[in-house]
């Protein structure tokens, strides 16, 4: 009995490390990994904007197509934080989204006419978007792709729907209020905030460009 009861304990003890372990590599490790990985994303998408001639915020049709995997932008979003920036990067994948935030395959490029898509964690790896709810009409969501500033305001607060409800995505989406095309921009997450029974889908429109060489959109430092 004696055995059995030391045994049983010992288990216990191995157990309950176990779980301690787990607990601190998703809630710090993970957001260690993710902070390096999005930093160093967005060191590299820096150094090939470097000396890259300014172009027309407009894309043309026929560009090059987005490569999976690789960055293609950097967000900045003010309501939920003065310091909050981070890479996006193409495609939706779980490893890509431990590296930052991920644009939806299929989905319009940055700045052109239909919905530029982007996923994001709403816990683990960094929390990008730990304070999605925050986000309310007229918010500022500002992104650059290293030669033209696009700013886009927030339609709506956050809706909340199913994860099957991919038509969120379309290049008009049928909830979002928008009555025709346009160029739009839709952020998801998970919901609940430990969960993913959900999604918390936000709606933006273009509202301005701005060349780089120009400076900061004002929506940055207000």
């Amino acid at each position: 009995m004696r055995l059995v009861v030391r045994t049983f304990s010992e288990l216990c003890i191995t157990v309950g490390a176990l779980i301690v372990l787990f607990v601190v590599y998703v809630l710090y490790w993970t957001g260690v990994q993710a902070a390096s990985a999005s930093a160093g994303q967005i060191d590299t998408l820096q150094r090939e904007w470097t000396g890259t001639p300014v172009r027309s915020a407009a894309p043309a049709a026929g560009a090059v197509p987005y490569a999976p995997g690789k960055g293609i932008a950097v967000m900045y979003v003010p309501r939920l934080g003065r310091d909050w920036k981070w890479p996006v990067l193409q495609g939706t994948g779980v490893g890509t989204l431990k590296k930052g935030l991920g644009h939806y395959a299929g989905t319009a490029r940055l700045g052109a006419t239909g919905n530029f898509a982007v996923a994001g964690h709403r816990r683990t790896h960094g929390d990008p978007f730990k304070d999605f709810p925050r986000l309310r009409k007229g918010d500022a969501i500002v992104l650059t792709d290293g030669t033209t500033w696009f700013t886009y305001r927030v339609d709506r607060a956050p809706h909340r729907t199913v994860p099957t409800d991919v038509g969120v995505i379309d290049p008009v989406p049928a909830k979002s209020g928008f009555d025709g095309p346009g160029r739009y921009l839709t952020l998801t997450t998970c919901e609940p905030e430990w969960g993913s029974s959900h999604r918390l889908v936000v709606w933006a429109h273009l509202d301005a460009t701005r060349p780089v060489a120009d400076g900061r959109p004002q929506a940055l430092d207000s």
